[in-house]
């Protein structure tokens, strides 16, 4: 009888071996520790209160869309910052109230269009009790369009509120007193980025008093009523303050106002950035929102004319404005300082538990890939010089940044205060070809430095591979606690990139195609960024050089560099493995020839010495005779 041969079975490399290292029940079994911070969050959650409700008289809609009519018609049309006419007219309308308006200088630097000199205008409602609450709206545009909505409409909705508190000489029945002393602020520079508000924050002498701080930019138009509450660092204005602004709305409107989705708002945490002037208030941490009718940008000033106001919106915000202003009046202790949270339908969630959650889900990562620098250790794989190589890209990293950080120093880059750019300015979207082209001529020298030590120039075996995908992880792994030092929500844009690129070292034989599509999947989180930037502002491509001009004005701190240095430096070592054109950093025996750089470096230096070494004539002629 026919014996019959044992069947062979193709069996999956055993977890811990080079082809497969990823200890991936390590990896599950962690995620389990993060139920615990969920569990904590999900206590967090809470619901603010609003304060009791104030009665004020009526706002009149349409007498706030005439103001509006006449500040757009009967002057220039043309309110860039530092223009006198709005300023003048704004003063003219508060004249016969009795409300005496001063004025703040000073200047700031506009992107594209150099130093301006500005003004704020300042009327004040004085109280007896402490505390200040200030109501204001930029009054300039940015000169392209009639800016009828941003801001004309927040200009006039001031001005109507500042009435209500002021009456002509020798009559005073009807005008309202307050508790607290009550500023209606009329900034400049309000289309660039806020630069009158900020000033105001840093340095105005009425600044320290400031508990609440109520925007009104482009109220006038027909969209939704929205609230923006992100600022220029991650804090948000006490729940107290943000749902009895949000009450006021709702009961004019008949239903609560919009604002940033979850995911925006924890964007607007982990990147903070807004283009509307309750930002620099929330950095100080003085409670702070804006209330408009457009987006997460403003109307666009071509398109910005009287035809698309609304009287009845006008009323509407106005009433909510007023009523919220006498609320606040009534109980402005109970409303004031500012927090981090993120608003998920009436419901807050305290941002100390979102970062708890955010830290939490560093763990897994961690933990495998300690256990990955654990097993090379254990099978004798050296690391050095996959760390060689890590640092040389790192060399060409900083080189690269360096380089840009210099032109900006130079003045190549468009340079201006430290506020966001507008961005329908052309200096958003118009790239810099010639500043570009030489920091690429630079780069490029520098990257022709640089390989010479990368190229693979023999086979590199699984190990050599498998060190080089432990080194770039334990850099991003050192990133990431190096971000929870600063900001832990911009976690938010790093751990799609530690939980996707961990699996790099475990698909090494797969396809070319999946290897790539395991590092673009990494990629989401700063693909969110970007995204971000393209769609909420309306930047489209230009949003990656919207973000640079950021760094260059100094609006993005410094801190982020040498961040975003280590992780393109990972990101360079993990595409160079996903493509199969990874190599360690050589041996001495291994060092590969003498760049052109090198060689042409060499050669003067060996012709100057022999020119040294070489007897002068006079010298030669004086031997012979």
């Amino acid at each position: 009888m026919a014996t019959v041969p044992p069947r062979t079975e193709r069996r999956r490399p055993r977890p811990g071996p080079v082809l497969r290292p990823v200890n991936g029940r390590l990896y599950r079994g962690t995620w389990l520790l993060v139920g615990l911070p969920l569990l904590v969050t999900a206590f967090s959650v809470a619901r603010p209160t609003a304060l009791p409700r104030a009665f004020l008289p009526a706002f009149d809609g349409q007498a706030a869309k005439q103001l509006t009519k006449d500040l757009v018609e009967s002057r220039d049309p043309n309110r860039s910052p530092g223009r006198l006419d709005a300023a003048d007219w704004f003063r003219e309308q508060l004249a016969p109230y009795g409300l005496p308006v001063r004025t703040e200088r000073f200047s700031a630097v506009i992107p594209g269009r150099g130093r301006v000199e500005l003004q704020n205008l300042l009327a004040e409602v004085v109280g007896p009790a402490p505390g200040t609450i200030v109501v204001m709206a930029h009054r300039d545009n940015d000169g392209t369009g009639p800016g009828a909505n941003d801001n004309a409409s927040g200009t006039a909705m001031l001005i109507q509120l500042a009435r209500a508190y002021g009456s002509p000489p020798g009559v005073s029945s009807g005008r309202l007193h307050p508790n607290h002393t009550i500023l209606f602020l009329s900034t400049d520079g309000g289309a660039f980025g806020g630069l009158g508000a900020a000033w105001f924050a840093a340095h105005s002498p009425g600044r320290h008093d400031v508990a609440a701080v109520i925007n009104l930019d482009a109220v006038g138009g027909t969209g939704p009523v929205r609230l923006q509450l992100n600022g220029d660092t991650p804090r948000t204005p006490s729940g107290t303050f943000l749902e009895t602004i949000s009450a006021r709305i709702a009961a004019q409107i008949g239903h609560r106002p919009a604002r940033p989705s979850a995911l925006a708002q924890l964007v607007d945490l982990g990147f903070p950035f807004s283009l509307y002037e309750q930002a620099p208030f929330l950095a100080k941490g003085i409670a702070a929102v804006t209330i408009t009718t457009a987006g997460d940008k403003p109307p666009n000033p071509l398109t910005d004319t009287l035809d698309g106001l609304s009287a009845s919106r006008l009323g509407e915000v106005g009433r909510a404005a007023q009523d919220a202003i006498g609320t606040l009046d009534e109980g402005l202790e109970f409303a004031q300082g500012t927090s981090s949270y993120v608003y998920v339908g009436s419901r807050l969630v305290r941002g100390w538990a979102v970062e708890l959650v955010l830290i939490a889900c560093l763990l897994p990562f961690m933990a495998t890939a300690i256990d990955l620098f654990a097993r090379c250790r254990r099978r004798r794989i050296p690391l050095g010089p996959a760390l060689r190589a890590y640092r040389s890209r790192l060399g060409f990293w900083i080189w690269t940044i360096g380089l840009f950080e210099l032109f900006a120093l130079a003045g190549v880059w468009p340079g201006g205060t430290a506020r966001p750019i507008a961005p329908y300015s052309a200096v958003a979207h118009d790239w810099p070809a010639r500043g570009l082209l030489g920091l690429g001529a630079l780069v490029l020298i520098g990257w022709f430095v640089t390989r010479e030590r990368l190229l693979p120039r023999r086979q590199v075996t699984h190990e050599e591979e498998l060190a080089g995908h432990t080194v770039s992880l334990l850099c991003l792994g050192v990133l990431s606690l190096l971000v929870v030092g600063t900001n832990p929500f911009a976690l938010l844009f790093l751990l799609p990139t530690l939980h996707v690129w961990l699996w790099l070292p475990q698909v090494r034989g797969a396809p070319l195609a999946a290897r790539l599509g395991v590092l673009a999947v990494g990629l989401a989180g700063p693909a969110l960024l970007l995204g971000s930037f393209a769609t909420r502002f309306g930047l489209g491509w230009d949003a990656v050089w919207y973000l640079a001009e950021l760094r260059a004005i100094g609006y993005v701190p410094f801190i982020v560099m040498p961040f975003l240095v280590i992780w393109l430096a990972a990101t360079g070592q993990l595409a160079a493995l996903a493509a199969r054109r990874y190599a360690p950093y050589p041996a001495a025996a291994e060092l590969p020839p003498r760049g052109p750089l090198r060689r042409a470096l060499r050669a003067t230096v060996l012709g100057v010495r022999a020119r040294r070494a070489r007897p002068s004539e006079g010298a030669l002629e004086a031997l012979e005779g």
